[in-house]
């Protein structure tokens, strides 16, 4: 690492934290989602302390990238990265979502800094983070929108609507991740076999956003190097818009969430509290002997 650029472990190390914080917060406040934040710790660690051009000590910079999380049900996880890369007070993370805090279940951009879009109904984070690149395209303005989306979200007309319009104009100054975790909020209907499937696999997601003209590529979202080095190819691509498919685990991090759709928004107890926040520790914690 030289200057004050993170390298992997480090940035692995931010990512863990940002897992902790986020389990502690939603056991704190007894609700809100948690499957989903963790599936995209890695992917949010990697954007805001690699990829994002942005001056934290000045939120409303005009020639910021900006980056609108389009899943808004996800946003603690975005609130830890924005405290941890000193837009707030990590103090403050401790009232997500109390009747009066900045941090509510989803983001609401006239509250806290450092948001760029409110977000919450799927797919409109998506569409205004269209019309951010289309208004930065013919203002000529040099930054780059980012926008994450889930794989659950591109269930919804407006993704696709917004897709068309993207590659009509050349965004290439937009850049979309998937969140590809496999699981929406009460799992998969199951098909004529018996067996529950998302509605997209890998291969059927990069050919949809394939025929709507956008460059595709797709990465392991847990593998921190190659996030990096995907967001950074993302960058550019010339004459159209970018989406990089983030395959991820729902729950990742603690071995009893992943992959299961009942920790949506599940709040732990406090033995499973204890268990996640061990799991998640930096250094493994010894065997009791």
């Amino acid at each position: 690492m030289s200057g004050d650029t993170p390298g992997t472990p480090e940035l692995e190390a931010t990512a863990r934290q940002v897992r902790r914080e986020t389990v502690k917060a939603i056991a704190h406040a007894k609700g809100g989602h948690l499957g989903g934040p963790l599936s995209a710790a890695d992917i949010l660690t990697a954007l805001y302390f690699r990829a994002l051009n942005i001056r934290p000590d000045q939120p409303d910079w005009p020639e910021r990238d900006r980056f609108i999380l389009s899943k808004g049900h996800s946003c603690i996880a975005l609130y830890v990265v924005l405290a941890l890369r000193g837009y707030f007070p990590l103090a403050e993370v401790s009232t997500f979502d109390a009747i009066d805090s900045r941090l509510q279940g989803h983001p609401d951009m006239t509250a806290l800094p450092g948001l760029d879009a409110s977000s919450g109904s799927l797919g409109l984070g998506f569409a205004a983070g269209v019309g951010v690149a289309l208004g930065a395209k013919l203002a000529h303005r040099s930054f780059t929108t980012f926008v994450m989306v889930g794989d659950g979200e591109c269930n919804e007309g407006i993704i696709w609507e917004g897709a068309h319009i993207a590659h009509r104009y050349a965004l290439d100054n937009l850049i979309v991740i998937v969140d590809q975790n496999q699981l929406q909020q009460f799992g998969w209907r199951a098909d004529g076999t018996g067996q529950r499937r998302p509605p997209y696999d890998g291969q059927e997601l990069r050919d949809r956003w394939a025929a709507f003209g956008w460059a595709v590529s797709e990465v392991d979202g847990h593998d921190m190097a190659a996030v990096v080095r995907a967001l950074q190819d993302a960058r550019s691509v010339r004459g159209r818009p970018a989406v990089v498919i983030a395959h991820t685990v729902k729950g990742k991090g603690v071995s009893f969430m992943e992959g299961n759709f009942r920790w949506h928004s599940r709040v732990p107890t406090d033995q499973e509290l204890a268990t996640a926040l061990a799991e998640l520790a930096d250094v493994p914690q010894a065997a009791e002997v």
